[in-house]
């Protein structure tokens, strides 16, 4: 179902707060797994404020935006029982960060439109999966129903 556009006009501004929010919850757990290395903790936080924002993201319509953090949320998963996250690693995920909040900045606040074409996402979720070993990961498919959240994830 197509959204409303007065109605989009009126959620995106709170959209935007939370999501800042929650990319800045991320960026902490982040610095967290700079000080203690993959530490599981900050991991499932770092998830759950991922699913957070691709839940969010994809209720306005925001399929680039709810894509990319699907996309790092599922290489996070993938390494959750031997989780690496090297110094290499958290500078690709940090470098998936900064585009996010970038692109949080470009959308168009009266269509709802962000203009790119995707290639920079593509290029950081790579290094990404390459740095974790996942040099073999699929990109989910657009379109993908976001997996349900669990009750801490939803309180993350």
């Amino acid at each position: 179902m197509p959204i409303d556009r007065k109605d989009w006009a009126q959620r995106f501004p709170e959209f935007l707060l939370e999501a800042e929010t929650l990319l800045a919850k991320s960026e902490e757990c982040l610095s967290h797994l700079q000080l203690i290395s993959n530490d599981k903790d900050a991991i499932a936080c770092m998830q759950g404020t991922l699913l957070k924002l691709a839940g969010r993201a994809e209720a306005l319509a925001l399929e680039a935006i709810s894509e990319f953090s699907l996309h790092i949320y599922s290489l996070l998963n993938l390494t959750q029982d031997h989780v690496d996250l090297h110094e290499q690693a958290l500078g690709a995920l940090k470098d998936c960060f900064t585009l996010m909040a970038w692109q949080l900045e470009l959308v168009d606040v009266k269509t709802g439109q962000l203009s790119l074409d995707g290639s920079e996402q593509a290029s950081l979720i790579e290094a990404f999966a390459f740095h974790v070993g996942q040099s073999q990961f699929q990109m989910p498919l657009p379109g993908k129903r976001l997996p349900p959240l669990s009750f801490s994830e939803r309180q993350a």
